[in-house]
This record gives structure tokens, sequence and C-alpha cells, in this order.
């Protein structure tokens, strides 16, 4: 496998799991970014905002101004970015206008240090996008479910597409996947890949890109449209809402199964996070979360995020 100049190198089940609960924060690229396994460079902090003057909601005064505290990536795509285009930025606009608060933003690239420099500072309270049941914080209930996915090309006639790495077209494909921190480590589908001895024919992208130019960990989409690689596996929240804003649009297919053997999971929950002793704050967002999941599932379908249903075991394991 080639991975942008430097070779990936796999890992065993524990650390592939580990590696893709960052890759979903860090995406929500969320990534699938923080965590004692995480060993990419410290990135430096971004025109931290933080909200001196007020304090996280609830409060206990009514005089003072509510302010919802949120923890964000400035430059993340399609989860958050500084001017508020982010569906993440869209969904906190939503929870305080049900808080009757507005949004102040501490802004911090999402890699090493993440959690410990604004939520557990104590500079922000709540991360829009995290892995449900993320160890460093205490999480929501999961407001969407989503998977890798390939994306392809759409081709007049084509066969179906590809949703399966058991499809043989892969071995003779031009395949790109992403690749988590300055080492190249292995995601999911890259281990899926190699399981299967299909590592030649494939190429890495990193998921945190250039973080110098707008929305760096969608490089790995625009390979597909301008034919560098044939079809690439993209963590779901980037391929659906970058995919259809090349032209021509490019198919986006989730994987399935869920789960690879053996055990490696390519789906995952996404949830809220606070700081483990913010029961109150957490119990608050989940009223919230139920009581406005049309409009969190609108916002959602707006940027193209796709979702996948949870299988049934999951859900009876809650």
């Amino acid at each position: 496998m080639r991975g942008e100049g430097r070779g990936a190198r796999e890992e065993g089940r524990g650390g592939v799991r580990l590696r893709t609960e960052r890759l979903a924060l860090a995406l929500p690229l969320a990534v699938l970014a923080t965590a004692a396994a995480f060993r990419s460079a410290p990135a430096p902090r971004v025109g931290a905002t933080v909200a001196y003057a007020a304090t996280s909601v609830p409060r206990p005064s009514s005089l003072a101004p509510r302010v919802l505290r949120v923890c964000a990536d400035p430059n993340n795509m399609p989860f958050s970015e500084r001017d508020g285009g982010g569906f993440e930025n869209a969904i906190a606009e939503l929870l305080a206008k049900e808080l009757h608060a507005t949004v102040h933003y501490t802004w911090w690239a999402q890699r090493r240090g993440f959690v410990r420099n604004t939520l557990n500072a104590g500079s922000c309270d709540v991360i829009v996008g995290v892995p449900s049941g993320f160890d460093p914080v205490l999480t929501t209930k999961p407001y969407y479910r989503s998977a890798y996915a390939f994306v392809a090309r759409q081709t007049p006639g084509q066969e179906r597409p590809i949703q399966s790495f058991d499809d043989p077209r892969l071995r003779d494909l031009r395949i790109g996947v992403q690749l988590v921190g300055d080492d190249y480590a292995n995601t999911p589908p890259a281990a899926a890949l190699a399981r299967r001895g299909i590592v030649r024919n494939v190429r890495g992208y990193t998921v945190y890109g250039d973080y110098r130019e707008p929305a760096p960990p969608a490089r790995i989409v625009h390979a597909v449209a301008r034919g560098e690689v044939d079809v690439a596996v993209v963590w779901g929240p980037l391929a659906g809402y970058f995919a259809r804003r090349e032209r021509p649009p490019l198919e986006v297919v989730p994987v399935s199964p869920q789960v690879d053997a053996p055990g490696l999971p390519l789906a995952f929950d996404i949830a809220m996070g606070v700081r483990r002793a913010d029961r109150a704050l957490r119990d608050t967002l989940d009223r919230i979360l139920a009581r406005r999941r049309q409009s969190v599932d609108s916002i959602l379908d707006a940027y193209g995020i796709p979702r996948v249903p949870r299988p049934a075991r999951v859900a009876k394991g809650e």
C-alpha cells in the first residue's frame, strides 16, 4: 500500500478500533483525534475563542445571558468551520435555540490534545460529534449512525455499484483509503483490504491532509473525481457531503456488512460529548436531541450525510 510518500503499517484489531474512533472524531474526520494511542504531532492552537463572561448552560441565574460553549475545529468541513457552515455548527445553533442561549466557540484543530486543551481545560462544554462511548468524555445517546462508504464515478450502463470488500472487482481497481495521523496508520477499510491480500493497488490519503487548505480531508474524494483512483473507501459524512459537490456527482454506497470479520467495525454511532462530571448537561442535551429528532435529521439530510440502521443486536445491547 502506498501512503502519500510513506508506507502504512498493519495493526491489531484493538489498535484499528481505537484509531477508527479517532477518525470519527476528526472527520466529526468529527476523527475518526484524541486518546492515549494518538501519536501524531501536536497541532498548533487555531485562533481559540472563549466566552469569558458567561458560563455554560444550564445556568443558575436567569439574569445572566445563557451561552452554549462548543469545542470545534475551524477547518473541518462538513463537520465544522469558523464561518458556521458545517452541519455540527447547524446542530449547535439548534441546541442553543432550544436553550434560549447563544453559541460561543473554542476553536482548536482536532489533532492530538483536542479534548485536553478544550473540553477538559474548561474553555468549552460540549463536542458536537464524538463516537458513542468515547472514553475521554461522557456521551449522549447517539443521534446518528454512519459507515464507511465506497465512492466512485458514475458510468452509464455500469455494473451494480461496489458495496462489499468481497467484490472481486476490487482486485483490479485503483483503491483509495484513509490513513490516520502522521505515521499513516491503517483504518478499518485498509485492514479489511489487507486481510484479503488487496494491497498493491491501494493508495493511502491522510485524514488530516494539508491544514493550510480548506477542508483538508476532502482530498480522497477529489482523487476519485480526478481519476487518480477508481474507487475510494471514505468515512460516510465526508463521502456524502463532498461526493455530491463534484461535477458530475460521485456515487456513494455504504459498506456492507457493517462488521467485517473477525469483528472489525465499519459503522459507528455518533453522539455528543461533555465532561465526565457534567451529567446534568448531558441529560439536557439528550432531552433536546429526542425532542428535535426530526430537525436534526433534516440537517443531516441537507448535508448529504449517509446513515445506516443499527443492527438489532447492537440496539438490544444498550
